[in-house]
């Protein structure tokens, strides 16, 4: 059985309530359709301009933020942005997850989750992953998708964001490498502080799971790189989570192992939201969205 035959069948067997926003889009209906004829989930797909807001959408918002929403016409406003309904929808209990992003910028989705189901606790950014998938190999590169230059904080937390989503949508053990053009003090500079930093933030927060760094990616992947460059190190040589040190680099990286490397791209896949609000690339395939619900149906946990 493949990784995605696999991801498929344990979503399944969750029976999760999808929200797809973007109704009007011939992907989302077509995805919908093969959500709902394989058993993937049970879908309410939103047609063109969302429904008026319930009340108590109106007071998720209002009770939420209120300085940004201090009247019922303003938080109308906002909720008429289809995701913004969808993603109110999840809030509220009335779906478990909202896939949107096929018509709409990555920010909308984005502000649409902290508006509405905010983040995940001891989490305050959100950040981006993609699952790397080739024969029985997965890989998990965050971030790759929202902070273009993230602060040590905002490393430690992807890195946690992404080994419990890997968790979930995978299934077993991560095992987080930091990257950087160093190996565990090979070179200094600025960029190599800020990683060795992120890895002190991290251990701080006594995580349940392995991680090393600063490390280079061959120090990082192959196991006899590892032992010249990394020995005693617990991560080194079987890491499954790359922690980028910023966009520029994770974003270059994954797109050189998908197009030449011929590993298949799942994502981005959004981290440290409280609820499964996941986004899609504007130009996504029904297929992708497809794949992308079941990893958000995954994110919420496989006991319905």
């Amino acid at each position: 059985m493949t990784f995605r035959d696999a991801l498929h069948e344990r979503a399944r067997r969750t029976r999760r309530r999808v929200v797809l926003p973007e109704g009007a889009d011939g992907r989302v209906r077509a995805a919908a359709a093969r959500i709902e004829g394989s058993g993937l989930g049970s879908v309410e797909l939103l047609e063109g301009t969302p429904r008026s807001p319930l009340p108590e959408m109106l007071r998720l918002l209002r009770d939420r933020h209120p300085s940004k929403f201090p009247d019922d016409a303003t938080a109308a406003a906002a909720l008429a942005h289809p995701l913004t309904y969808g993603a109110a929808l999840v809030a509220l209990g009335r779906a478990d997850v909202m896939v949107g992003g096929a018509t709409f910028p990555s920010g909308d989705t984005i502000r649409a989750a902290l508006w509405t189901v905010g983040m995940a606790p001891g989490i305050t950014t959100v950040s981006g992953a993609f699952y790397m998938v080739k024969d029985d190999a997965v890989l998990t590169f965050t971030d790759c998708a929202v902070v273009p230059e993230p602060a040590p904080e905002q490393l430690a937390e992807a890195a946690l964001a992404a080994a419990r989503d890997r968790r979930r949508i995978v299934g077993d053990e991560p095992v987080v490498a930091f990257l950087s053009y160093s190996t565990r003090g090979s070179a200094a500079g600025p960029r190599v502080e800020r990683v060795r930093r992120a890895l002190e933030l991290l251990a701080a927060r006594r995580p349940d799971f392995a991680f090393d760094g600063e490390l280079q990616t061959d120090a990082a992947l192959a196991p006899d790189v590892a032992a010249r460059k990394a020995p005693g190190s617990a991560v080194a040589g079987r890491a499954n989570v790359l922690v980028f040190p910023d966009l520029d680099s994770g974003n270059i990286g994954y797109k050189l192992v998908q197009r030449l490397g011929g590993w298949e791209a799942i994502g981005p896949i959004l981290q440290g939201v409280a609820r499964p609000i996941a986004d899609l690339s504007r130009g996504a395939t029904a297929d992708d969205i497809v794949d992308t619900v079941a990893v958000a149906v995954l994110q919420a946990g496989e006991q319905p």
